[in-house]
């Protein structure tokens, strides 16, 4: 299928330009995405989509760790002996 083939160097630009206006955006907006709906979607039309699936993992993740950093980290077990 020509969905799967691999982008161009130009394609992965694009992709990667409209994702991290995106993120911008998200980080901009404290993760409001009706605010960046627009450069949502042209994220979504930039990239393969199996790329924005993996993208938006990455994001989740390291915003989890993030959270993690800023608010230090508790085994479950440990909260829940306190």
């Amino acid at each position: 299928a020509a969905g799967m083939a691999a982008p161009t160097m130009e394609e992965r630009k694009a992709c990667w330009g409209a994702r991290d206006e995106f993120w911008q955006c998200l980080d901009s907006h404290g993760d409001d995405a009706a605010k960046c709906e627009k450069l949502r979607r042209a994220f979504e039309s930039r990239c393969p989509q199996q790329w924005v699936k993996h993208f938006d993992k990455r994001r989740d993740y390291l915003k989890y760790k993030k959270k993690l950093e800023t608010e230090g980290y508790l085994p479950p077990e440990a909260a829940g002996k306190s």
